[in-house]
């Protein structure tokens, strides 16, 4: 048995990044950049109006006669001398021989003449070439999530594609003879799956899908060639038959199919019976089977493991603090990951807290963790927390 600590230390040694993949920039949507990205031209890449106006060569003038029209996409080249003048609207491009935009609402019109009411300063409502950005500059950081609005930006410098860190194959392998599928008439003795379901859409929450999910019997020959198919893909979540009872094969399993085990057994709870090892560059987790057990080893090992190795980030816990609205008592010597409620820097932990049963999580949107060094924490003692995804 090793102490959480030392549990996460060695999943932070095995995490090693993806290998980057070129995707087109419409497909790249929750990927991370694994380079810099320079802008390939200048933003705005001509001289562009900033307002619906008209454009002059800057003068003493009063009067001017209108030439032309400049409106977006349109190039073309207008003679301004002798005070003449292109309306122009915001976006247009600005005539090589104008150098500023007189905005309409200081422009009385009549017929094909303008009156400037109010000149304004040279090169008014004129954005230069590259004003925004220029050709050659850092646009986009290397381990950048690429967000809808960075996408839109990047886009507007033409990039069709981007280098970004891979996402990972995972593969979910559910045990249980007790186990049954919604929909059907409950048995005596049997329960409805709930773990399969619940890792895909944790995983799902957070930009990660599963490739295939293997809902397989107590049975030895059945557990060991289903981790063999597993193994193809990059991470292997089992949910159940990690303990050492009877019918828990997935540690045979897992010896026959030559995977290293890392660690086996955390002090800490609930989810004590965490298995992690590798084989090759594909990472293994046995996870417990009690749903709140597997929901605290997501949130708390697989979770940061999958955003490092698909961001190039540090692996960390994402911890908060707030102040506890309570008191917690922990005689046991061991990490505990309890449910609970935060809001406005305040701390709540349920009640009622059980391995088997996903109530707590599905209505609280933190999970506290006290340290195993730790053996009570009282009311408004300072506290650290897991932000999970009700939050």
């Amino acid at each position: 048995m090793v102490s959480f600590n030392a549990a996460f230390t060695h999943i932070k040694l095995h995490a090693e990044d993806l290998s980057p993949i070129n995707l087109r920039l419409e497909s790249s949507l929750g990927y991370y950049l694994a380079e810099d990205v320079y802008a390939p031209i200048s933003i705005p890449s001509f001289r562009q109006s900033a307002m619906d106006g008209y454009a002059i060569k800057y003068g003493q003038a009063e009067v001017y006669e209108v030439v032309g029209e400049s409106k977006a996409g349109d190039f073309q080249e207008y003679e301004l001398a002798g005070n003449r003048a292109v309306r122009i609207l915001t976006g247009a491009r600005v005539p090589d021989l104008a150098d500023t935009v007189v905005i309409q609402e200081n422009i009385h019109k009549t017929g094909s003449e303008i009156r400037i009411q109010h000149m304004p300063k040279p090169f008014a409502n004129v954005r230069c070439i590259g004003e925004q950005v220029k050709a050659g500059e850092l646009i986009a950081r290397k381990g950048t999530k690429i967000q809808a609005m960075l996408l839109g930006f990047l886009a507007g410098f033409g990039i069709e594609e981007v280098l970004v860190i891979n996402k990972p194959k995972i593969a979910v392998i559910v045990t249980g003879n007790e186990l049954q599928a919604a929909g059907t008439s409950l048995r005596p003795g049997g329960v409805y799956e709930t773990n399969g379901i619940t890792i895909k859409t944790i995983l799902a929450e957070q930009g990660f899908q599963v490739e295939r999910v293997d809902y397989v019997k107590d049975e030895k020959s059945a557990t060991v060639l289903s981790i063999k198919k597993a193994l193809e893909a990059d991470v292997v979540l089992i949910s159940g038959g990690i303990s050492a009872g009877d019918y828990d094969f997935v540690k045979a399993g897992l010896e026959e199919n030559v995977v290293e085990e890392i660690f086996y057994q955390v002090n800490q709870k609930p989810a004590r019976p965490l298995w992690f090892g590798k084989k090759g560059k594909t990472l293994v987790f046995g996870l417990p089977g009690n749903p709140a057990a597997m929901a605290t080893c997501m949130q708390v090992y697989v979770l940061p493991l999958l955003r490092k190795i698909t961001s190039g980030a540090e692996i960390s816990l994402n911890l908060k603090r707030g102040i506890l609205d309570g008191e917690l008592r922990n005689p046991s010597g061991k990490a505990l990951f309890l449910a609970a409620n935060h809001h406005n820097g305040l701390v709540k932990v349920f009640e009622k807290q059980a391995c088997n049963v996903l109530g707590a999580f599905a209505q609280g949107n933190a999970l506290v963790f006290v340290d195993e060094s730790v053996s009570m924490l009282a009311y408004g003692d300072p506290v650290k927390y897991i932000p999970i995804s009700n939050s």
